[in-house]
C-alpha cells in the first residue's frame, strides 16, 4: 500500500533504475517453482498508483480491504486452485530469490502447514518468507476475529503455534539485527548505497551473502 506514515509510496520509490516493487517482483520471476504472482493491495484511492503500475507492467493484481490484510488473501484464495501461497512483504527490494526456491522446495516435500523464517527470526529484516498451504489459511480464516490479528497475514496463527503445524526455519549464526528493508527515508539512502556497492564490488549479485558483507561497512 501507498499510505505508509514513514515513508509514504515506498513500494514505487526508485533505488537506481527500478522501484521497489520492480525489484521484488524481478526477484520472484527468476523462480521456476513460482506459478503466478499476484499483487494484493487495497481499494483505497491512494493505491491507485499501484493498479496503474500493475496494468502498465502487466502485473497480476487484487483490490480489498485497505486494513484487513488477512481477508485479501482469502478472497485471492477461494479463486484460485493453488496448492500453496508465497507471502512476501513489498517492502524488501533485496530478497534473494535462491531463499524463496529453497524454502518452496522445503514446503512442497514437507507436511507443515506453514513454513517460514519470522517466528523465531535469524534472518535479515528484508529476507522474510511465509509459505502457507491453501486449504490450511481457507479453512482457519474465519477463526481470526480480532482486529489487530487482520491486519496481518501470520499474526493469529504464530500467536498459536500449538495449535498448528509450523516450521520455523533458522540460520546457524542470527542476523536478525541486520535490516534491508525500506521504511523509512533512512532505510531509502542506504538501500541506494548498498545497490551501488553490489553493482561495482559484486557484479550485481544481490545475494543475501553479499547484501550481509555490504550492510556491514555502508
Amino acid at each position: 500500500r501507498m499510505k505508509s506514515s514513514r515513508l509514504p509510496g515506498k513500494v514505487l520509490k526508485k533505488i537506481d533504475k527500478e522501484n521497489i516493487l520492480e525489484k521484488i517482483l524481478n526477484s520472484l520471476k527468476k523462480c521456476e517453482n513460482i506459478d503466478g504472482i499476484i499483487i494484493a493491495t487495497s481499494k483505497h484511492k491512494s493505491d491507485n498508483k499501484i493498479v496503474n503500475f500493475c496494468i502498465k507492467n502487466k502485473v497480476n493484481y487484487f483490490r480489498g480491504d485497505l486494513k484487513n490484510v488477512s481477508s485479501r488473501f482469502y478472497n485471492i484464495l477461494k479463486k484460485k486452485n493453488y496448492d500453496f501461497f508465497l507471502r512476501v512483504c513489498a517492502d524488501s527490494p533485496f530478497l534473494d530469490f535462491k531463499n524463496v526456491k529453497k524454502f518452496i522446495k522445503i514446503a512442497k516435500k514437507s507436511k507443515y502447514n506453514i513454513i517460514t523464517n519470522t517466528l523465531n527470526r535469524t534472518f535479515p529484516k528484508g529476507q522474510s518468507i511465509e509459505i502457507f498451504k491453501t486449504n490450511f489459511f481457507v479453512k482457519n480464516f474465519k477463526k481470526i476475529k480480532n482486529k489487530n490479528d487482520l491486519e496481518h497475514v501470520s499474526k493469529y496463527f504464530y500467536k498459536n503455534k500449538e495449535k498448528f503445524k509450523i516450521k520455523n526455519i533458522s540460520l546457524s549464526k542470527n542476523l536478525s539485527h541486520i535490516n534491508l528493508c525500506v521504511d523509512t527515508p533512512d532505510d531509502l539512502r542506504r538501500a541506494k548505497k548498498i545497490t551501488k556497492i553490489i553493482e561495482r564490488k559484486f557484479k550485481s549479485n544481490f545475494s543475501m551473502k553479499n547484501l550481509v558483507k555490504v550492510f556491514k561497512i555502508s
